[in-house]
């Protein structure tokens, strides 16, 4: 009966951390590197979305990225265009992924998650 417990205790531990950690369904992954190159590129309609606080943005940030915290966005989604593809970075790309599942289920149809965030630009 123990043995059963503690499997059933890790089969429900992955199940949470995959939940949490896992890539969104339908939420794109890209590189610093291909930022780099789609921002050069100009792509009409992309929003860049920098999901860190206001003090790391204002501490470090790449031009034509809109500052949002994460805390603030769910409230704040009205500020973008759904329409339009929205390009997310944070420090290490984990807030940036919960901001991509976020701005998902708020509707947004083309999102975009920069891997490794601000720490790999």
């Amino acid at each position: 009966m123990d043995v059963l417990i503690n499997v059933l205790i890790v089969v429900l531990a992955a199940a949470f951390l995959w939940s949490r950690f896992a890539p969104t369904k339908g939420v794109s992954q890209i590189t610093t590197a291909q930022l780099r190159d789609t921002m050069k590129s100009k792509q009409p309609g992309t929003q860049y979305l920098d999901v860190r606080t206001p003090g790391e943005y204002k501490g470090n940030h790449i031009k034509g990225f809109k500052n949002i915290p994460l805390q603030q966005l769910a409230k704040r989604t009205g500020e973008l265009s759904q329409d339009k593809e929205v390009v997310v970075i944070c420090q290490s790309g984990m807030r940036s992924s919960q901001a991509s599942k976020l701005l998902k289920k708020a509707g947004f149809k083309n999102v975009t998650n920069v891997k490794g965030g601000m720490s790999a630009w």
